[in-house]
C-alpha cells in the first residue's frame, strides 16, 4: 500500500521505532526492497537520488513504483532524495512522490532556511512530506554521492531550521558517511540526543551502510525514524555480478537470469537493515 512518508515517519517515531530508505536504481531493487519488508511485515521507503534521473526517467520510474507500492502488504512510501534543483522536487511532486528531500547543505544558514521555506511550502500544498539537512555527511569509499564537508549538526541551529522552514523531518549530520568508512566509525551519539532535545520531528540517519549495528540500533534509541541504505545493498549485487562473470560462461548466460540471481542477492542485505531497525528503543 502506498502511504505517505510523513506518516510512516510519525507511526515509527511514536514506536520508537525505524523505517529503512533503500536506494534504488531499476525494477529490481524497488521489487528486492518490498518483498524485504514484506517477510518482516516492516514498512519501507523507497528512495531515488536526484544524481541518477540522467539514467533513470523519473516519470516512468514513479510508475512503476506506485504500481508495486499499491500492490504490497505493507505501507510503502516513494521518496526523492538528495535534490539540489526546484525542477527535480516539482516533477516528483506531479508523479506520485510522497517526500522529497531538498538538500541545501552547502548554503550558509540564512540561505539554506529561505531555500528549504521555499521548497516546503510548494510540497505541502501538494500534501507531498519535505526533509531537509543542515550539517553534511562526509563521502567514504564505495559512494557516488557529492564530497561532502563532514559538518557536524549544530543543535541551536537544527531548532531554528525546523521551526522557520516547517520541514517534516530532518536529516543530523553526526559522523557517518555516505558509502563505507575508511576507518573506524566516530559517531556522536551525544550529539544526536542533544539534537534530538531541540525538534520534535522524526531525525533522518544518512549514510547506513557500514554503520555498526550497535551504533544503529543506539541511534534509534536517539531518535532516527528513518537510516538511508545505499552502498551496502550495492557492493552486494556487484560482488555477486563480478562472481558471476570470473566463474560462468557469460555467452550462455541470460540477462533475465542474472538479474534475478542479483535481486535474490541483495534481498537478505536488506531484510537485515529492515530487521534491524525494526529493533524496540529503549524506555
Amino acid at each position: 500500500m502506498l502511504l505517505s512518508t510523513k506518516d510512516i515517519l510519525l507511526a515509527a517515531q511514536q514506536e520508537k521505532k525505524a523505517v529503512a530508505a533503500f536506494n534504488v536504481f531499476n525494477l529490481e531493487t524497488v521489487q528486492a526492497a518490498v518483498r524485504a519488508a514484506e517477510e518482516e511485515d516492516r514498512p519501507v521507503i523507497i528512495a531515488l537520488g536526484e544524481r541518477y534521473l540522467p539514467t533513470v526517467d523519473l516519470e516512468g520510474f514513479a510508475a512503476l513504483a506506485i504500481a508495486i507500492a499499491r500492490k504490497a502488504t505493507v505501507p510503502v512510501a516513494l521518496h526523492l532524495d538528495h535534490a539540489y534543483e526546484k525542477e527535480s522536487i516539482v516533477r516528483a511532486i506531479r508523479c506520485g512522490f510522497t517526500s522529497v528531500m531538498y538538500d541545501g547543505s552547502k548554503y550558509e544558514l540564512e540561505e539554506n532556511i529561505a531555500r528549504t521555506k521555499e521548497i516546503v511550502e510548494l510540497a505541502h500544498m501538494a500534501g507531498v512530506s519535505v526533509e531537509a539537512e543542515i550539517g553534511s555527511v562526509s563521502r567514504g569509499a564505495y559512494s557516488d554521492e557529492e564530497e561532502g564537508e563532514g559538518r557536524l549538526t549544530d543543535p541551536a541551529d537544527a531548532k531554528r531550521f525546523v521551526e522557520e522552514t516547517g520541514v517534516d523531518f530532518l536529516a543530523a549530520a553526526i559522523g557517518t558517511v555516505h558509502g563505507m568508512y575508511t576507518g573506524e566509525p566516530k559517531i556522536d551519539l551525544e550529539l544526536l540526543r542533544n539534537i534530538q532535545a531541540s525538534v520534535q520531528v522524526p531525525l533522518v540517519l544518512h549514510g547506513g551502510s557500514g554503520t555498526p549495528d550497535m551504533i544503529i540500533a543506539q541511534a534509534i534509541e536517539s531518535g532516527i525514524c528513518k537510516v538511508n541504505i545505499n552502498t551496502e545493498v550495492s557492493l552486494a549485487a556487484v560482488s555477486h555480478l563480478i562472481q558471476f562473470a570470473s566463474t560462468a560462461e557469460p555467452q550462455r548466460a541470460h540477462l533475465s537470469t542474472i538479474m534475478a540471481d542479483m535481486q535474490g542477492t541483495i534481498l537478505p542485505v536488506m531484510k537485515k537493515f529492515v530487521k534491524l531497525l525494526a529493533q524496540q528503543k529503549q524506555a
